[in-house]
This record gives C-alpha cells, structure tokens and sequence, in this order.
C-alpha cells in the first residue's frame, strides 16, 4: 500500500515508521478508500452531482471578483484594450492545467484533489504541503471576496460604512454573509449545489446583458491602438525592493507598462480571475459518474467562463476608452458614461449573486480538502468527521467558515490577494508534475480522459504556470515561504507522527514479523 519498507529488526515495541517523508499511496488505496467508511468519519461522502452541478460549482467560483474589478485596472494601468489578450493568455495556461486535472479526476475521483493527487506520485510531505497551500488559497481567497461582497452591498444600498465595507472597524456584512453560506455549505452539497446553481443563472444572464447591450455602443476608435505603445508607468514611479515582480528583481530590469511586457504582467494578474475551477476536482467521491462527468465539469466550466470574459473584455474596452474606465467598478460605471444608468443596478446584482457564489464554493471545496486530510490522518480525525444526516464533514465546514470570517471581520486583505494566485498556480504546477509521474509509474491505471500529448502539454503547463509565478512580487513570494514553513512544522509535529498510511506500513510490519516467528 505504500512505498515505505517494514523494520527488519522486527522489535514489536518500535513506533510507528513515521520516517519516510516520501512515502505515496497506491491508486487503488485511493479508490477503494473512497468507497469504504473512512477511518473515524463514520460514513462516505454521497453520490449526488450530475455534470450541470459540477459546472454550476466551477462557474460560481470562477466568475466574481476577476471579471467586476480587474478588468478596469489592467486595462487602465497595463494593456490597454489588449486586456482581451491578458485573459486569453491566463485561460490558455489554465486550460492546459484543465486537461491535466480532468484525467487525474477522472481516473481519481477523490476529495482531496491535487492533495491527493501528489500523495499518489512524489510523497506524503509534498501532499501535505499542497493541501496546506490550498487551504491558504480558499482561506484568503473567500475572506477577501466576502469583504467585497460587504462593500458592493453597501455602495448598491447605501448602508452604513461603520458596519459595510471596508471602512469599518469590524466588516459586520462580511461575517453575516460567511456564517449564512457557511451555514449552506454545512448542511448539504446538493443544497449548496441549489443555491449556487440559482446564483449563477443570475450572474451569467447578467453578463449575456452586458455583452449584448454594451455591444451597440462600442466605438471602434476606443479600440485603437488595440495594444498601447510602451511607456514609463503613469507618474513615471516604477516598482522595487519587496514590491516588484520576481522576474524584475532576479534580472534588474525596469518594466514599462503597455506593450507586449504590460499584456504580460496584466495577464499574471487577471489570472486570479481564472482560480477556483480546480474546485471542481474536489468534488470527485460527490460525483454521481466521475469518470465521464468530471473532465466536463472542468473543460466546460473553463470554456464558458473563457468566453464570457473575453466577450466582457472586448465590449468594455470598446464602449469606453480604457484610459477613462474606473478601477473600482469598471462595468457598471461604463453604462453610466454611455448614458445607460439604470443598467447599474443590473451590473451591482450580478456583482453581490456572483461574490457570493464564490465564497460558497471555497467554504465547500475547503471542507473537502480538510475532510481528505482527516481522514489520511493528518490532521485529527474527529474534526472532518461526516455528519449522519447531512453526510458533509459538518465540524470542519463550521470550523474553517468562523476562521474565514474572523479573517473577514477584521484584516483587509487586499494586498494578500497575489497570495491566492501562488497558490493555485503552485496547485496547478504540481498536478502537470502528477500526471506525467503516473503515466511513468502507473502506464497501465485505467483512464477514462486521458490528457493529450503527454509528456508535452503537462510540460507547457507546468512551465506557464512558472512563468506567471514570476510576474507576482517578492514579497508576495515571501508570505507564500513563511506560509508553508509553517505548514511542514505543523506536518512534523503532528501529521508525520499520525499519519494513516505510516501506520500500514507498521501493522504491515508487526504481521511480517508474527508471520515470520
């Protein structure tokens, strides 16, 4: 079941061999472990998504916050009306790691994702070292999303900034609107699957309205020149220390905005428009079909919020000059310079439907991500327990959402937002690693998708995801080191030493021995 090798000196009062780092689960461990009652959970996750779930779950999570506010500041301060290129660059490299996720999920419907997927190919610490990362990414990424949430409802409603926004002392909206979706998420994924299937119907209709009414008012003058000439950044100030890009600190290189360098970084920016699909993986031991439906759940919620965005892109460049658009609510504030001002309510509903959305698909995906954990061992057991009525890991999803919202309530988190683009890039850089390990070692593992041109497309993946990396700041690079020191020490001192499957290995052991005598 393991890599790791039995004590040969067959002392039986030795501890639990807890000293291989690297030792990895079979895939078939993982299949049969999916079926049966986890160790202390008491029950298995239930079978209840169907491909337009799925999709539903991906669509709620990608679309948000990328879509209503990094369109306006990436075109105004990077690429222009290029900014339709930004994102199809970031949807290519999300693309590529799509189809290196859709055959690991497919073949490997689990809870625990590219959690899982790395406890399977390269060893348990790097596992542990993902999940950690991904509980990071859906950590922050809801906490930021939810403070977002209290300041379009404030600004759509005029509700007192003490309370709403980020203004307040304490974000009083943000924490109402966590412990409401915490509350869904906890008791049910097929009701979590309603409400955000009912969110996203609001929100792409609202997108569909945008690109079909803004389409009459776009200017082809407002469209050239479609990549602005590069320049010195407005102000002539220009990023340095902690602050600038990895890859302008590694060469000492100034970056210029505009140009084929502005599209660039826009494009490593917007990328955090993309983050989230991978939740969909999570969602594998839910899946009524996992073989045929979760490389559609994937694909087909990539694809369609591909399409919505570049549309969205292309119509607001067109209808304002990019050099005019606002950067704190770009589409609504285009139809009010276009005249159209009662469109604003429109554009600020699909904004609150589309928030929230997300941050109940990250409370959902992060509760999966905890249950696998649980359930391997490596963090108690007791706590991704699966409730008997509701069969979700109830104590984890009611945990992980009041530590959400505590983040929420008080730290403003925006700076921490390239945070959530590291650690997905680094989630999707391990996957495209998983899948060529597991053809080399697994050649002949039933594959229901298999991903094309192996080893070429997890290559490009693996080495875009690398590239976009480089264009986040150092400091951000630091927070990130800092985060997953922390994890390792926690994997030292508890996860190593509780481990499921290092406990095998001993019971393996303890039987070779008896059997020997």
């Amino acid at each position: 079941m393991s890599s790791q090798t039995p004590d040969p000196s067959g002392d039986s009062s030795a501890s639990p061999d807890t000293g291989s780092f690297l030792r990895t689960k079979d895939v078939e461990t993982v299949l049969h472990q999916n079926d049966a009652d986890g160790e202390g959970h008491g029950a298995s996750l239930s079978k209840r998504l169907k491909v337009r779930d799925l999709i539903g779950f991906g669509v709620g999570i990608v679309i948000g916050t990328g879509i209503f506010t990094l369109t306006g500041v990436q075109a105004k301060e990077n690429a222009g009306p290029a900014i339709v290129v930004s994102f199809a660059i970031a949807g290519v490299v999300s693309m590529l790691a799509a189809l290196c996720y859709a055959e690991l999920a497919a073949a490997v419907p689990t809870a625990g994702s590219s959690y899982t997927y790395a406890y399977t190919t390269i060893g348990e610490v790097f596992a542990w070292i993902i999940a950690w990362d991904l509980i990071l990414e859906f950590a922050l990424g809801s906490a930021v999303v939810a403070r977002g949430w209290s300041g379009y409802l404030q600004d759509a409603l005029n509700l007192p900034t003490s309370v709403f926004g980020e203004d307040s002392t304490v974000n009083v909206g943000a924490v109402l609107i966590v412990a409401v979706l915490g509350a869904i998420a906890a008791v049910g994924v097929r009701e979590s699957a309603w409400v955000t299937n009912a969110l996203v119907v609001v929100k792409v209709a609202v997108c569909i309205f945008v690109i079909v009414a803004g389409a009459f008012f776009v200017k082809a003058a407002n469209l050239v020149p479609f990549v602005p000439e590069s320049r010195t950044p407005e102000g002539g100030q220009t990023t340095s220390g902690l602050k600038e890009p990895l890859w302008q600190w590694v060469s000492g290189v100034q970056p210029t905005a505009f140009g084929i360098g502005g599209v660039m970084i826009a494009a490593a920016v917007v990328f955090f428009a993309y983050s989230g699909f991978e939740a969909v993986a999570n969602l594998g031991e839910e899946s009524e079909n996992p073989a045929r439906d979760m490389p559609r759940g994937l694909i087909g919620t990539l694809g369609l919020c591909t399409l919505l965005y570049l549309a969205v892109c292309f119509v607001l460049t067109g209808m304002v000059d990019y050099s005019k658009l606002s950067e704190g609510a770009p589409i609504s504030d285009a139809f009010h310079q276009v005249g159209l001002d009662w469109a604003g309510f429109l554009i600020g509903l699909a904004a609150v439907a589309g928030l929230s959305s997300v941050i109940l698909v990250e409370i959902v995906a992060l509760s999966r991500i905890g249950f696998a954990l649980c359930r391997d061992g490596l963090l108690p057991p007791s706590i991704g327990a699966i409730h008997p009525r509701y069969k979700t890991p109830f104590r984890f999803t009611v945990g992980i959402s009041i530590v959400i919202a505590l983040f929420a309530a008080f730290i403003p988190l925006a700076t921490l937002a390239e945070m959530v683009s590291i650690g997905t890039l680094f989630a999707f850089l391990v996957v495209a690693i998983a899948v060529a390990v597991l053809r080399h070692t697994k050649p002949d593992m039933e594959r229901p998708f298999r991903t094309p041109l192996v080893p070429l497309v997890p290559i490009l993946a693996g080495a875009s995801c690398v590239g976009l990396m480089s264009f986040l700041a150092v400091e951000t690079w630091l927070r990130f080191l800092v985060w997953l020191a922390i994890g390792l020490a926690v994997y030292v001192l508890y996860g190593r030493k509780h481990s499921v499957l290092g406990r095998e290995g001993v019971d393996s052991a303890f039987d070779d021995t008896s059997a020997t005598a």
